[in-house]
């Protein structure tokens, strides 16, 4: 397939697509009698696997070194298992993070909204949120409503 087709289905510019063979992310196309790339439709899901890895924040050395380990072939799986663990340990890190800061913004919103239009979202249904004028408000706790309906609070983990 030729680049401008590639570019269509995978959803990159064809200047991205040459940059990222230029530097290695991809292998070079072989050229047709015209001297034109001619990729495989294979890679396709290497183009996947690398954006998965971008939008999962892989820095840029590491999906280099994934790749360059990939081409060396099957005798590189131990080396390439461990650097996709340590991104997975990451982006579980990441999201853990980004769960406390939408448990803090639903809390936040539900406080503006009134008693009868409080969120249903489970994550956020009891939370009450801590107002700047309260006493405690410096300590960042947040207020949950237990089932039994007396409330208790928990301070907010530390980064």
């Amino acid at each position: 397939m030729k680049i401008g087709e590639l570019a269509r289905q995978s959803g990159l510019t064809p200047h991205t697509i040459r940059y990222y063979e230029r530097i290695g992310l991809l292998p070079r196309a072989d050229r047709d009698r015209q001297q034109q790339r001619d990729y495989d439709a294979s890679i396709l899901t290497w183009i996947e696997f690398l954006g998965r890895m971008k939008a999962t924040g892989m820095p840029i050395r590491d999906m280099l070194r994934y790749a360059e380990l990939r081409a060396r072939g099957a005798a590189t799986e131990p080396e390439r298992r461990q650097l996709l663990e340590r991104h997975r340990d990451a982006v579980r890190a990441q999201v853990a993070a980004l769960q406390e800061c939408l448990l803090v913004l639903d809390g936040k919103i539900a406080g503006y909204a009134g008693s009868n239009e409080r969120t249903n979202d489970h994550d956020a249904s009891n939370a009450q949120p801590i107002h700047d004028d309260e006493p405690d408000a410096g300590r960042h706790t947040i207020r949950r409503q237990h089932r039994s309906g007396s409330a208790v609070a928990r301070p907010a983990r530390a980064r």
